[in-house]
């Protein structure tokens, strides 16, 4: 696998291979690395703890990311790309976009809350969370929210409607949610969840009062 974890197209174009872009060896290493940052976080792990659990040499894995941070990227990179996929798949035959935004979100919002990583970094390193998002220019929030508004374009193909800006608004609440919790959005079960994205985030999918 060639990957530059630098570049924000590269992470772009690795998150949108699917499976098919990588190799038996590169799902071994990232597997084991995945295993290695939900047992021990993110700053604990090196690069020869990850070689030791796939059973490979460190150089094996530093000719295949140039670091660990890449190493950590590329694993990121993968599990939004299961992430969006199951929210995808989730709301793929439902009849409307605003059926398609309640549904997302609440497969999206839960799958976060439950997903081993993700819960392990927010309990004891938050403060790292955000970091992952925003590098590389964000590519990774940027590429989570190309996939959603195009899910919202296909459900609705004439409107005019910026999607971009609503699947940006619908993460970035998701995130807030889960770096934030409590408060007067608790939203702890998924009654909870799918009442407050019916009553208030569909409402930006209608169409808005025409401006003079």
């Amino acid at each position: 696998m060639t990957m530059d974890a630098t570049r924000p197209d590269g992470l772009l174009a690795r998150l949108s291979m699917g499976d098919e872009g990588a190799d038996g060896l590169d799902t071994r290493i990232l597997d084991a690395a995945l295993a290695e940052f939900e047992t021990y976080g993110l700053r604990r792990v090196s690069v020869e703890d990850v070689a030791k659990r796939a059973g490979v040499a460190r150089t094996t894995i530093y000719r295949r990311f140039t670091n660990k941070e890449q190493l950590l990227q590329a694993v990121i990179l993968r599990e939004v790309r299961r992430f969006l996929t199951a929210i995808a798949e989730a709301t793929e035959d439902l009849p409307t976009p605003e059926d398609a935004v309640v549904e997302g979100f609440v497969v999206g919002l839960r799958s976060a809350r439950t997903h081993p990583l993700m819960t392990r970094v927010l309990e004891s390193e938050p403060e790292a969370f955000l970091p992952q998002l925003s590098m590389n220019g964000g590519a990774i929030m940027l590429a989570a929210r190309d996939i959603l508004a195009d899910r919202l374009r296909r459900a609705r193909p004439g409107d005019a409607e910026d999607h971009g800006t609503v699947a940006e608004v619908l993460l970035r609440l998701a995130v807030s949610l889960l770096l934030v919790p409590g408060g007067g959005l608790a939203l702890e079960d998924e009654a909870a969840i799918r009442a407050f994205a019916r009553d208030y985030l569909t409402r930006m999918l209608r169409p808005g009062t025409p401006r003079t």
